[in-house]
């Protein structure tokens, strides 16, 4: 069987082919926002009844482009925050954004907003992938930010956002891999199954 560390590697090369073909699957991904929130939260017609509070991440390298997506949840009245990491080992800390808003480098070097800016609880978090299965399983970079946040933040929805085609048939699942309640890409919102 193949490593994590060899996934990875091949993964990364099919995200950088799909980032430079097909530019515009963020847009096309952003447009199933709304029965995206239906599906996770039951609203009618797609409608909020509450101002949701959603943590989008800022892309980096090949990552799918988040900007669409910010734009579709603002204007269904969700709330937004990104993540940043403070500490090493540690879970995410999540603050509030507005696009636009100043951001600055974290631990890790992703673009984050400043530590004056509020912290804020999201009922969604989506999240970035290598690859991903139908049962819910990422492949993340590898760094255990994202599981460390899941395992304190039980409450909240996982969501990972990506192309279709990094879809992969079986993922190996650790103890501490936390599964995605589905993933959204430029086809739709597909909620992940129950393993076998």
């Amino acid at each position: 069987m193949i490593s994590k560390p060899e996934m990875r590697g091949q993964a990364r090369i099919l995200r950088k082919q799909l980032s430079t073909n097909d530019p515009g699957a963020a847009e096309r991904a952003a447009g199933h926002v709304g029965a995206m929130l239906d599906a996770l939260f039951g609203h009618e017609a797609g409608m909020v009844r509450r101002r949701w509070v959603v943590a989008l991440y800022q892309a980096r390298g090949a990552e799918i482009e988040t900007t669409p997506l910010a734009r579709a949840l603002m204007e269904l009245g969700c709330d937004l925050t990104l993540p940043c990491v403070e500490t090493r080992d540690a879970p995410l800390t999540f603050r509030t954004w507005v696009p636009g808003d100043e951001l600055a480098p974290d631990l890790v070097g992703s673009a984050a907003p400043l530590a004056t800016v509020p912290e804020a609880a999201p009922d969604l978090i989506i999240t970035p992938l290598l690859a991903f299965d139908p049962f819910g399983q990422r492949l993340g970079q590898g760094g255990g930010y994202y599981d460390r946040t899941f395992a304190v933040r039980p409450e909240a929805v996982r969501v990972g956002l990506a192309w279709a085609k990094q879809q992969v048939e079986r993922l190996p699942a650790e103890a501490h891999d936390i599964a995605l309640h589905g993933v959204l890409t430029e086809t739709g919102y597909t909620p992940a199954r129950k393993a076998d």
